[in-house]
């Protein structure tokens, strides 16, 4: 068994001579079985390993003994190990997140500090077959679209996982026969969660009652819906440059002429990606969503569809407009710069802001480079951003209502209007500001703050260099 999973290792190229591999153990079967592996590559390959495990404050005594466990476990077989506690409970609500989300947040952390703390140059984690057929089988039931339907993938970055090529049963077997002992987890035996829901009453059924091998069949099949993937996102990225343009008021519009050039699976993913950047979340979007919009571009104009996340698609006469509602109303002070017209970065490349007398350069520099968190430039007009952490195009515009920046690494944000309070920005200058965001988030307010959610680290994989100058040619240090 050990050995199929070192095969599969050796395919994706996962681990190699001399890495330090932080792996996630949470003393469950997985992960008990993940560091099993680990150490037998430690055997051949003189890797090291650093064991990560997470008390999330919530299961009280039962989560002290899965950590006493583990550490039991490390000190066995003399692996060095750190345990992070955190309240997620709390973190939780600080961020209005579930449960899941604010867990899945800080197992995250918890690696990245790891990883920057010990050197580390891969994140192992213990996700296998079942956990990606369960994925699949939720996105599915939302209505997902391709991206949704490759599942985890094996190597993304510095995260890796190794055991995406064994089912459940076959670890849990392994360990029954080689009297290894591991954790339960009571979270996992109830159906609360859709997830649990997905593992004890749809898995079940396929594989008595259709085939025992569905799950590994679900898993070669989103293997190669993933090699599609990547060449629908390189296609459906040539068709956004070509068919959506951005208006002053921070709205999208898809131009119906170029856009019915564009093959019916290529419109399909470029509403889904429209949706997405105008909304900022693609969480809660589904092909019913895109169709809706889809079916706008047979009807007459001022035809509207409501979408989620306050988002609504109104035909015009040239095609498309994507516009999402706003709660409550901006001071007129503080309300956006009518005489600028916001645009898309060309990433990498320069854009041009005559309004300014501006250029922005932008530049990508891969981690083959060198570069570190003390190569960081201190600059108010040049600086560095974690671009693996950037999920979305990015525009430069200037404020809108509810705008806000992220200020600490634990996500705090404070509104623009606070920020601009405090930093003593008279209220006639602050429409005027020029603004770096996403879809989802301000990452830079030009000349002040950056978000200290695109922060460097020594993990970092790309860097998105962002530097402003003047159209005469001169770096702005100032």
């Amino acid at each position: 068994m050990i050995e199929k999973v070192l095969k599969f290792i050796e395919k994706y190229h996962m681990i190699v001579k001399g890495d330090k591999v932080i792996a996630g153990i949470s003393g469950g079967a997985d992960s008990v079985f993940l560091l099993f592996v680990l150490l037998e590559l430690q055997k051949r390959l003189g890797i090291d390993i650093v064991s990560v495990h997470i008390n999330h404050g919530i299961r009280g005594a039962a989560a002290d003994a899965d950590e006493q466990f583990v550490r039991e476990l490390c000190v066995r077989h003399g692996v060095e190990s750190v345990v992070y506690h955190e309240n997620v409970e709390l973190i939780a609500k600080n961020r209005k997140q579930s449960l899941e989300e604010a867990g899945r947040a800080v197992r995250r952390e918890a690696f990245e500090k790891a990883l920057l703390k010990y050197g580390g140059t891969k994140i192992a984690m213990a996700h296998h077959q079942n956990d990606n057929a369960e994925t699949l089988l939720m996105n599915l039931a939302r209505g997902a679209g391709l991206k949704g339907l490759g599942g985890i993938r094996p190597v993304n970055g510095k995260v890796i996982r190794p055991l995406l090529c064994l089912s459940r049963q076959e670890i849990e077997v392994y360990l029954q026969e080689k009297g290894c002992s591991y954790c339960l987890d009571e979270t996992n035996e109830g159906d609360e969660y859709t997830r649990n829901r997905i593992r004890h009453m749809v898995i079940p059924v396929l594989e008595e009652q259709v085939n025992k091998k569905a799950v590994r069949h679900m898993n070669e099949a989103m293997e190669r819906i993933l090699e599609q993937q990547e060449y629908m996102e390189v296609q459906t990225d040539e068709a956004f440059g070509k068919c959506v343009g951005l208006t002053s008021g921070g709205m999208l519009k898809i131009q119906k002429k170029e856009f019915e050039r564009q093959h019916p699976a290529i419109q399909k993913q470029l509403v889904l990606r429209c949706l997405a950047e105008i909304s900022g979340s693609e969480r809660n979007i589904s092909q019913i969503h895109v169709k809706a919009v889809l079916s706008l571009f047979r009807m007459q104009c001022g035809k509207r569809r409501d979408l989620p996340y306050g988002v609504s698609a109104v035909r015009n006469y040239e095609g498309i407009v994507l516009k999402k509602s706003r709660e409550g109303k901006a001071e007129n002070r503080e309300g956006p710069d009518a005489g600028f017209s916001p645009r898309w970065l060309n990433i990498p490349g320069v854009t041009d802001i005559p309004e300014r007398n501006l250029k922005i350069h932008c530049r990508i520099l891969e981690n083959t480079e060198g570069f570190s968190v003390k190569h960081v430039p201190q600059k108010n007009y040049t600086k560095w951003f974690d671009y693996d952490i950037i999920k979305n195009s990015l525009i430069v515009r200037t404020r809108q209502s509810k705008d806000s920046i992220v200020i600490d690494r634990a996500g705090k944000r404070q509104k623009l209007k606070s920020y601009f309070i405090n930093e003593k920005i008279p209220a006639e200058e602050r429409s005027k500001l020029l603004l770096i965001a996403d879809s989802e988030q301000i990452i830079w307010i030009l000349g002040y703050r950056m978000s200290s959610a695109c922060q460097i680290t020594e993990q970092t994989n790309r860097v998105l260099e962002i530097k402003v100058t003047e159209d005469k040619g001169y770096v702005r240090e100032d």
